[in-house]
């Protein structure tokens, strides 16, 4: 049986913010769910201090506001900046559909950065995935972060090798440097009503980084939300970040991801020697190897 770690051995590093499951959009692809009728969830204003309050006492230097669309909950500016101000670089993962003034002067602090997805340089294919008229919107914010200096990610997820190289290259002539791309992952609107399966993740869920969604429920990661660990309304977030439970969910994907490495004969050993020679090492960018849009590591089992 796993026992718990302590907390001097607590090597999380990194955070997602899940506030939402509300979003102007509804892709087909959505790994939650979100749309214009999601929630924001059981989570008070106070609760996610308390979550980013500890997450700087444990270490953590990095956290990602995700949803559902971050920029739609109403506290998610207050816990960016309470974030910032305890050390903590915060990324937003945007559609990009529209930014309030406020949140493109707050973009503009030093520890901020955006994330957004793209899925085509044809704006009817995009609008295809994400369910509305939105193409022109997010081009033209991607424009807009770019001209005020903001560092800015897109990821592009498909399964269309064509298309996924006419939108990098559509990126790239407008100045995006920063471009990753994933496939489809079978979760949420994708999974076709399946149950979710270990076998669709990255493989690198829990190491190093967790996920805390609307309810206050914590997971390896934010695909991974039914393997839950804990609740931080009912626990601190530092019991369960050095608890059994992560750990024995951890070990649970390892020896999945260890198994389908084994029947692809393929060797997934990682060692810490840090990025660029091993990506797989959490401390060196933990949330690079394993978020959506990120590029695919060249570590097993990461990609």
């Amino acid at each position: 049986m796993a026992t718990a770690v302590p907390v001097e051995q607590a090597t999380t590093g990194f955070l997602w913010l899940d506030l939402t499951r509300q979003c102007q959009l509804s892709c087909a692809h959505c790994y939650n769910e979100s749309g214009p009728k999601g929630t924001h969830g059981t989570m008070t204003r106070d609760d996610w201090f308390k979550v980013v309050d500890q997450a700087a006492e444990l270490g953590v230097w990095h956290a990602t506001l995700i949803g559902g669309e971050p920029t739609m909950h109403p506290h998610a500016i207050e816990i960016a900046d309470r974030a910032l101000a305890l050390g903590i670089k915060v990324e937003v993962y945007s559609n990009l559909v529209h930014l309030s003034d406020t949140w493109w002067g707050l973009l503009q602090r030093e520890g901020m950065s955006l994330a957004t997805s793209y899925y085509s340089n044809n704006a009817s294919e995009h609008n295809e995935v994400t369910r509305r008229p939105s193409h022109a919107k997010t081009r033209a914010n991607i424009v807009k972060a770019l001209e005020l200096g903001i560092p800015l990610r897109a990821g592009i997820v498909g399964d269309d090798e064509q298309r996924i190289e006419a939108a990098t290259a559509d990126l790239e002539s407008l100045g995006v440097s920063q471009i990753g791309t994933d496939h489809v992952r079978e979760f949420g609107r994708a999974s076709s009503s399946q149950e979710p399966k270990a076998g669709g993740l990255c493989g690198g869920c829990g190491d190093g980084r967790a996920s805390i969604d609307p309810t206050g429920a914590v997971s390896p990661c934010v695909f991974s939300t039914w393997m839950g660990v804990g609740n931080v309304r009912e626990d601190s977030l530092t019991s369960i970040l050095n608890g059994p439970a992560l750990l024995e969910a951890v070990d649970s994907l390892r020896a999945d991801w260890g198994k389908k490495d084994k029947d692809n004969d393929q060797n997934q050993e990682c060692r810490p020697d840090c990025v660029p020679k091993n990506p797989c090492d959490p401390r060196c960018e933990p949330n690079d190897a394993c978020r959506p849009g990120a590029p695919r590591s060249e570590c097993r089992p990461k990609n």
